[in-house]
């Protein structure tokens, strides 16, 4: 069953891998409403009007980047505490730390396993 109710935390997930989009989906779409966009513009345009509970960002994107998209997130005041977790193939210590730098609230890489996506999330969703 996919969650669609507006009681249900509504997650925005940010890759331009239409495979990764399908992933995120499956993995998170039976307890929580699964909103995908595979641009910044998008992205920023969906926080924008609907209410989101966790943002999940690909670092490696054509145009502006997940890191870029992220510090913008973080500058404007509304979204100061939105969760962004940093869902990346990049697992170097330096891209962990740029994801940091860049206000990333959590950092996993692909692949990624959909139980610890989903543990993750649910610890943001709680904490609201």
């Amino acid at each position: 069953m996919c969650a669609s109710n507006s009681q249900v935390p509504t997650i925005l997930a940010v890759d331009d891998s239409v495979v990764m989009q399908g992933l995120v989906k499956q993995a998170l779409s039976n307890e929580f409403r699964v909103l995908v966009t595979d641009n910044a513009v998008d992205a920023l345009s969906t926080i924008y009007h609907e209410q989101i509970s966790v943002l999940l960002l690909d670092v490696s994107m054509p145009g502006i980047d997940g890191l870029e998209l992220c510090r913008t997130v973080r500058s404007l005041p509304q979204f100061q505490n939105l969760p962004i977790v940093m869902l990346t193939a990049r697992d170097g210590a330096f891209d962990k730390v740029q994801g940091r730098l860049a206000g990333a609230t959590e950092y996993l890489t692909k692949p990624f396993d959909a139980e610890k996506l989903r543990e993750v999330i649910g610890k943001f969703i709680k904490l609201k």
